[in-house]
């Protein structure tokens, strides 16, 4: 099967709640994956610009990889370490969840998690019952919060916590990190360590730790639309929700208002706040963030395609681009750039500067 047509259901997406377009492209992609180590090509080869990848690396610092067309074309820092991604591993926890949807573990993603934690059917006087996985993933549950599950968007890390915790705990009923072997890593034949679990003093159990080539196997695998080599390993209607089921751009934001949560309840996070952002609607989608076009027909990061699927962590520090329309996925971790958010504001913030190299990069678009 060739996967350009795969390629173009993906980047079509159509339809997104929020009611806007994400514009397909025309090329068509080779059938190319990496085995147990990435195939390397020049980046003039692939109609890549190797001096705008080298600002790139300078630009974002730490260690990263830039992947055309299924080709590892620039690397830079220390790609063996195990690195947390921080909020950039969330898409992998949610991926899990289609897996065990896929799998029968779960009816759907609208679920009540009551159904797994009998606890939420008296939380604040029954509020919390109609906490759905979708809601969780969503950053739509009202959990902790005043509002009902569905009413109000807040970047809660104290809800991501209860959605690790139920999914791992008590749907799959196994290791994490044995759960993302067997569905995801050896599949995709990670070629570094990789896991769920707490190393170091400051970890917290749930991150996810894993290389920056790792992670970009994980992001072509999404770009293939759930297919690697000729398997498809999650169907098309889950990688389908997970990208085109967004939160709607009416929904409103929280406000920030307290409820009690499970007793004992942890964070997923850094912060102990459960409303951590000023925007969400219109972009996130089962945590991942879409550069979808905004008031005045901007969108959150300028100078990157309007297709462009981001995994980030701690406001751009760890990063999975994914753009289709270009055939390009960019990993980085331990980078100094720390105004993602900024960027829907302000196109001079760094983030969006290397949106732009990356975009000019690339010096054959569309063929």
């Amino acid at each position: 099967m060739k996967y350009w047509l795969v390629y173009i259901s993906l980047v079509s997406v159509l339809l997104v709640s929020c009611g806007r377009e994400i514009p397909p492209s025309e090329s068509r992609l080779p059938d190319v994956f990496p085995a147990t180590k990435w195939r390397h090509k020049d980046p003039a080869l692939l109609g890549m610009d190797k001096a705008r990848l080298e600002e790139l690396a300078t630009l974002v610092g730490g260690a990263g990889v830039v992947v055309r067309h299924g080709y590892m074309v620039h690397h830079w820092g220390r790609q063996t370490p195990d690195q947390r991604l921080w909020s950039a591993g969330k898409p992998v926890i949610t991926t899990l969840l289609l897996f065990a949807a896929q799998e029968g573990r779960l009816k759907n993603v609208d679920a009540p998690l009551a159904e797994i934690d009998p606890r939420l059917r008296e939380l604040n006087g029954g509020k919390d019952a109609a906490i759905t996985w979708r809601h969780l993933a969503s950053q739509t549950s009202g959990y902790g919060l005043g509002e009902k599950p569905g009413e109000a968007f807040a970047y809660n890390d104290y809800a991501i916590a209860l959605y690790y915790d139920s999914l791992m705990g008590g749907v799959f009923r196994s290791d994490a990190t044995d759960v993302l072997r067997s569905r995801i890593a050896e599949p995709l034949h990670f070629e570094d360590e990789y896991s769920f679990e707490k190393k170091g003093v400051d970890s917290v159990s749930g991150y996810l730790r894993m290389s920056v080539r790792d992670f970009a196997r994980f992001g072509l695998f999404v770009m293939r639309h759930g297919n690697w080599n000729g398997k498809q390993l999650l169907k098309l209607q889950f990688i389908d929700q997970m990208l085109r089921e967004g939160v709607p751009a009416s929904l409103p934001m929280s406000s920030g208002k307290e409820s009690a949560m499970l007793p004992g309840q942890r964070s997923y996070g850094t912060s102990m706040t459960r409303n951590d952002t000023r925007i969400g609607p219109g972009f996130y989608s089962f945590n991942w963030w879409l550069n979808l076009e905004y008031a005045q027909g901007r969108r959150p990061v300028p100078d990157a395609p309007g297709d462009t699927i981001l995994a980030v962590g701690l406001f751009g520090r760890a990063v999975l681009w994914i753009i289709p329309s270009l055939d390009v996925v960019v990993s980085w971790n331990q980078s100094e750039i720390t105004d993602h958010l900024e960027s829907i504001h302000n196109d001079k913030s760094k983030f969006n500067a290397a949106a732009k190299l990356i975009r000019s990069s690339v010096i054959d678009a569309g063929k």
